[in-house]
């Protein structure tokens, strides 16, 4: 082969390599998707205020007890592509969806480093949301507030109770 030859057929690999690359990562992407992936990122950010705002199913926790205990968890979202692997839509209706994929964490003990699971979402304010529950469990949060006396303590003042 000669150099000319040679030259022409990198020029011409580069040029593939440089138009087939932006098309794949411009592929788009679906809006439960990308409203679940806005979401992780206020997450990870710790912007827990707005994170708040992008959940459903709330009950009775306010804002501020969301706030205060996701302060005290270290688990969060990785980044960028570990974040959301094999996401797949399940179910999905006009208010209601049920997605699964894999989703990476940091800040986990060693042997969980992920999470893979189905995730329902609840179509409101014009946005997909998680669910507040959902963001609680994988960050290994309590919802419910914690009592002061424990339960062994309320079964050994019960001699009913075995």
């Amino acid at each position: 082969m000669s150099l000319r030859s040679v030259s022409f057929f990198l020029c011409t690999v580069a040029f593939l390599i440089g138009t087939v690359l932006p098309l794949r990562a411009a592929e788009p992407v679906s809006p439960l998707e990308q409203s679940i992936s806005e979401t992780l990122d206020l997450w990870r950010e710790g912007r827990y205020e707005q994170l708040f705002e992008r959940l459903a199913h709330r009950g009775k926790t306010s804002r501020e007890q969301f706030v205060k205990k996701m302060r005290d968890t270290s688990i969060r979202p990785a980044c960028c592509w570990q974040k959301m692997e094999d996401f797949k839509v399940l179910n999905e209706k006009r208010t209601q969806a049920t997605v699964y994929f894999k989703l990476g964490l940091e800040g986990t003990s060693i042997a969980q480093d992920s999470s893979t699971r189905e995730f329902k979402l609840s179509h409101e304010e014009g946005i997909w949301k998680m669910q507040l529950a959902d963001v609680f469990s994988i960050a290994g949060v309590s919802g419910k507030k914690t009592r002061h006396s424990s339960r062994k303590n309320k079964s050994k003042s019960n001699p009913y109770h075995n």
